[in-house]
């Protein structure tokens, strides 16, 4: 029977500093008032989170979009969230003649805000702990497939009896490899329409120059407001915006669905990571890169094709970067295996975890198996993150050979609940396909496919590819393959997801062909992929158990998408001897910077407004020490007393790879500043009502 969320109490304890620490609000709760207060927030603990009904209060405000999150800001529905979280709505209403993504927009009126086709807000209003629904489900001395498939069963029994409910999304979560897991219940939303975003040179300013550094100058935030039934949408909870901002040592918060983190692994894990993963998608990225760039130069329709795309991929590539750097820099997977020999001496000393020895070596093993077959299955995993040429295919193959099982036998993401998003991606990403880039992204996947080791190969790929000899055939081979198929076709595409495994194959597409080919090689990773993750959910909670027990203090579970709070203060940093960073910027450093050309080139009817009044202090980024990362863009920063004072949207370069360990001295997250954004609509774009409705005392 599923219960109102109250988590191990092991996980909890006596006083812990803030900055460290992505806390699920229950956490917060059993740490109590003392502590929150300690963390420099007046409001009574009821009202950051009531346990009440399964959860609730200003906790619940930050909302989940699509790999983002945000936060309601007036009782009619308006959403902020981040410039680059939107850019896929910008995109779908951007033409060559209109180009939204580097032009912005703003709503005059109700009735010329933008609807979407595909964007859905999420708002939560119930967590639910479900450990023992899982733990009774396994069955007796259960292997390790069939512990995995166990969870897995349970999970889709408990998602599907919490989406009977209408306009209800759910989801299942594991902390810790299994420690425990939990279910929350969401209100979906999916009529959400764009109100403003600001041009791109404001929203994304500085770029990739810029990107994961300090001083940052972006006014990274947008506006959206969420409908439902046809009216502006009455959230239960909504943000005071505030006009009076925040100072150094004022204290703040930053909530939001943080994705993954990597600090409850195993040293030798971390090591994969950084010998094998980000250099291998470093490399990668930088030449996917390079090609979007190259079309973007040639062709407007490449450049707003790709915005969200290049962006993604800039970000990833100067992330892994970062990540190198980092682990380096603070020598992060000897610090974990040093910590890993004090808790294997603790365990020495008590014979209660005497387990967590064979666990450790049991996920030692785990590792050592994943690394067999290391540089085929990457290449598997990037098939659906590169070319729409290979990953459109990918996508009708699995879809067709899902449909043929009962649904709760299918694989997650191909359940009936999933076929409205699956069906929603085929115009969003008809938007973001241009031929040209596609085909060299195709043709550039291929290569590296054709030069695996001989004990890797993909079978698929050899067949269709292997017999040629240099990348001018590859490329026309490519494009041959693109040329002859309906696959790229949208509303053959549209039939194409609706068809069987035996009438995609009837029609002798040579691109579906190849795909249902490939999804043969990607499902028989996912069964060998299935059997490693029954065995982390055996051995990682036995292991953790003794972790936190010698830790002796609270320890926050890894992000996995679940709403989280982190707690900190507005501070600077010094990322190298005799360098001090201060936490705030300002328009006069925005204006310094202008050159106009891009990234620095301020709009003009910015630098008009500049040039009019004193607007040299209008704030437009700070600094705090939070605990945050992918994920958490878009995530409200709320001061002391509950409001509004910006929006995450970055972390410095020194702080990249807090994934894996928290620094105090250089974790700082970037946030936009709300005063920017007010400036901006009054001052240079004129909405009055907008200022009033952001600005509204309750």
């Amino acid at each position: 029977m599923v219960r109102s969320l109250t988590l191990a109490g092991m996980l909890v304890g006596s006083f812990a500093l803030a900055g460290e620490g992505k806390w699920t609000p229950q956490q917060v709760l059993q740490q109590g008032p003392a502590w929150v207060k300690q963390q420099g927030f007046g409001l009574p603990l009821g009202k950051l989170w009531d346990e009440k009904g399964g959860g609730g209060g200003l906790l619940a405000n930050a909302v989940q979009l699509p790999g983002c999150s945000g936060s309601f800001v007036s009782k009619d529905g308006l959403l902020i969230t981040n410039h680059h979280c939107i850019v896929s709505i910008l995109q779908e209403h951007s033409s060559p003649a209109q180009n939204l993504v580097k032009d912005g927009y703003l709503a005059k009126t109700a009735a010329d805000e933008k609807g979407s086709k595909s964007f859905r807000i999420q708002v939560p209003r119930r967590f639910l702990d479900v450990t023992k629904d899982v733990l009774d489900d396994l069955p007796p001395s259960p292997d390790a497939l069939g512990r995995y498939k166990s969870v897995e069963a349970t999970s889709k029994k408990l998602v599907a009896r919490c989406e009977q409910t209408p306009n209800t999304r759910c989801t299942f979560a594991a902390f810790d490899g299994g420690l425990f897991f939990t279910l929350t219940e969401f209100t979906e939303l999916t009529d959400v329409r764009l109100v403003y975003a600001p041009p791109g040179a404001v929203g994304d300013f500085g770029g990739e120059i810029d990107n994961w550094t300090w001083p940052r100058h972006s006014g990274d935030f947008a506006l959206v407001r969420a409908y439902q039934d046809g009216k502006p949408y009455q959230p239960k909870y909504y943000f005071p915006v505030s006009k009076d901002g925040v100072k150094e040592n004022d204290a703040v918060a930053v909530l939001g669905y943080p994705g993954v983190s990597f600090r409850a692994q195993l040293a030798d894990e971390m090591a994969e990571r950084q010998d094998r993963w980000f250099p291998a998608l470093r490399a990668l990225t930088a030449e996917w890169q390079a090609i979007l760039e190259d079309e973007s130069r040639k062709s407007p329709d490449a450049a707003i094709a790709t915005a969200d795309d290049q962006r993604s991929l800039l970000n990833a590539r100067k992330n892994s970067e970062g990540q190198l750097a980092g682990l380096a820099r603070g020598r992060l997977v000897e610090k974990q295996r040093a910590t890993e020999e004090k808790v294997k001496a603790f365990i020495g000393q008590k014979p209660e975890h005497a387990k967590a020895l064979l666990a450790y070596a049991a996920l030692q093993q785990v590792l050592v198996d994943r690394l067999q077959t290391w540089d085929r299955d990457f290449l598997l995993d990037l098939t659906s993150r590169g070319s729409r040429a290979l990953g459109w295919p990918l996508l009708l193959a699995r879809r067709s050979v899902e449909a043929q099982r009962p649904d709760a036998e299918r694989e997650p993401g191909y359940q009936d609940r999933d076929l409205a998003r699956l069906r929603e991606r085929h115009e969003r990403d008809q938007k973001r396909y241009f031929a040209g880039v596609d085909q060299r992204v195709f043709a550039s996947w291929v290569k590296r496919a054709l030069a695996l080791p001989k004990d890797q190969r993909i079978a698929a790929v050899d067949a269709t590819f292997g017999a040629l000899k240099d990348d001018a055939a590859i490329a026309r081979k490519c494009a041959e393959l693109a040329a002859a198929s309906r696959v790229l076709d949208l509303e053959t595409r549209k039939k194409m997801f609706e068809e069987t495994p035996e009438q995609l194959r009837a029609r002798k597409d040579p691109l579906l062909d190849l795909g249902l080919a490939v999804d043969t090689e990607r499902r028989a990773l996912r069964d060998r992929r299935d059997v490693l993750s029954g065995r982390v959910l055996e051995f990682r909670p036995v292991w953790r158990r003794a972790v936190i027990a010698e830790a002796g203090k609270p320890v926050a579970p890894d992000a996995n998408s679940t709403l989280r709070v982190t707690f900190g203060r507005i501070k600077g940093y010094s990322p190298r001897e005799a360098v001090v960073m201060t936490p705030h910027t300002t328009l006069a450093g925005a204006m310094a910077k202008h050159t106009g050309e891009e990234p620095f080139d301020v709009p003009q009817k910015i630098r008009d407004a500049y040039a009019r009044g004193k607007a040299g202090q209008v704030p437009v980024d700070f600094l705090a020490d939070c605990d945050t990362t992918g994920g958490n863009s878009g995530s409200p920063v709320i001061d002391g007393k509950g409001r509004l004072v910006g929006v995450n949207f970055d972390r410095v370069w020194e702080n990249v790879a807090n994934d894996f360990g928290y620094n105090p001295e250089v974790a700082r997250n970037v946030s936009a500043d709300v005063r920017y954004l007010l400036w901006l609509l009054t001052e240079v774009d004129a909405a009055p009502g907008l200022v009033a409705e952001l600005t509204e005392r309750k």
